[in-house]
């Protein structure tokens, strides 16, 4: 399995990028067609419906209503999905902090969904973390 899987170098690694913008937690009924023109940074299967997550503008247009107003991070380290407490230690220390976050592990890295208005609170309890 590609990636690194030590927490300590995961941790003193990791790189936060902050993307422009803001997004939104959308979704859609079974069966119901996506609009035309969507780009979805994350969508999600679930028995009661499809979860998209949107830039705002591009939920706003489509008329879909959006949940969850926030920023996208990536962690900038190739962490394994066998990797162990990685997330857990970054969510933990947020959460200690009194900031929600819904976390999405891809291939090569980690993202964090983070409220909007704490972005940069995020930033800086992260590199609290970096060491």
């Amino acid at each position: 399995m590609p990636g690194e899987i030590n927490l300590d170098v995961l941790l003193r690694s990791m790189q936060p990028v902050l993307h422009p913008g803001e997004y939104v937690f959308c979704t859609l009924a079974p069966g119901q067609p996506a609009p035309a023109g969507l780009s979805p940074v994350a969508t999600f299967r679930e028995a009661e419906g499809l979860t998209l997550v949107l830039p705002t503008a591009q939920a706003e247009k489509a008329g879909l209503a959006g949940v969850y107003l926030c920023r996208w991070l990536t962690l900038n380290v190739h962490s394994s999905l066998e990797a162990v407490g990685f997330l857990a230690r970054i969510t933990a220390h947020l959460a200690a902090h009194g900031i929600s976050v819904n976390p999405v592990s891809a291939f090569y890295h980690d993202h964090l969904f983070v409220p909007a208005a704490q972005a940069d609170e995020v930033l800086r309890l992260l590199e609290e973390l970096r060491g």
